[in-house]
């Protein structure tokens, strides 16, 4: 069993139990990011400028719909269209900025400060410390999410938006999140400087973003190629409330290699150790 100050509940052993030692590290993960100021200032962050994006969004709609009134035209405007999409756009342009915020402190702060060495050498396993971190992670940023989830809600007292293409778009949201943040996570356990960590998340992210702009100059094989590993591209079908099982398929990938990566960077420091 760990010190308490590591873990707030205990860890068991056995095949059968591992399902609640990830729970423990997830519980401790989010004890952590709510005893510090991370997850207040990331929440603020997200408020202010979700906030001001979905009002942008929302005065442009009754200008255009004002217009268009008054211009004769009789067809209603789309809230979805005018507001809910561009407003889950907006939203994964800030994720680029608060994944790094979130992940940057899962494996360098325990790194930093020693508590990693008393972690690994406990009866744990290592993908159950990852997946715990991970999942602490995961519901911090829903959290964050559903702050804009009560701004869009408003929208159904003056208005009836179709809430399908909402909860696909959510669902989007949480899938491109979460490939973002099991990369973070395998960056955060190759140092020891939380800094460092998210620099590396932030550029990491960025450069996920904007390789769908290479296939706009060019037709080649390999542009194409490369332009499908951004996650940028594969986000657009949901912004647009379509399910593509081959967008799930990517994001689930990345996912997974995120966490794998993470699992060899853990068993790498065993063995330098």
């Amino acid at each position: 069993m760990l010190p308490g100050r590591l873990l707030p509940g205990p860890i068991e052993t056995g095949k059968d139990l591992s399902s609640m030692n990830t729970f423990t590290i997830c519980r401790k993960e989010l004890l952590s990011y709510f005893r510090s100021p991370i997850a207040y200032g990331v929440m603020a962050f997200f408020a202010l400028i979700a906030g001001y994006f979905f009002y942008v969004a929302v005065v442009y709609f009754m200008q255009v719909s004002i217009q268009s009134q008054m211009g004769g035209q009789s067809q209603p405007m789309s809230v979805n269209d005018m507001v809910i999409r561009p407003l889950f756009s907006n939203i994964a342009v800030i994720g680029l900025f608060i994944i790094p915020m979130i992940t940057m402190r899962l494996f360098a702060e325990e790194k930093r400060t020693g508590t990693y060495e008393l972690l690994a050498t406990s009866p744990i396993r290592d993908w159950e410390i990852i997946m715990g971190k991970w999942l602490g992670a995961m519901i911090l940023y829903a959290a964050v999410l559903g702050i804009s989830l009560l701004s869009v809600l408003t929208l159904f007292a003056y208005g009836k938006p179709d809430w399908r293409p909402l909860l696909v778009g959510y669902l989007g949201l949480l899938l491109q999140g979460g490939s973002l943040l099991a990369i973070g996570t395998y960056i955060s356990s190759c140092t020891k400087n939380q800094i460092v960590a998210g620099v590396a998340g932030f550029s990491v992210c960025l450069l996920l973003w904007v390789l769908d702009w290479l296939s706009s100059f060019q037709d080649s094989v390999w542009a194409k190629g490369v332009a499908y590993l951004s996650v940028l591209q594969h986000f657009d079908s949901f912004s647009k409330g379509v399910l593509d099982l081959k967008d799930i398929i990517f994001y689930l990938s990345a996912i997974f290699v995120g966490l794998f990566l993470t699992a060899r960077s853990l068993e790498s420091l065993k063995w330098r150790a």
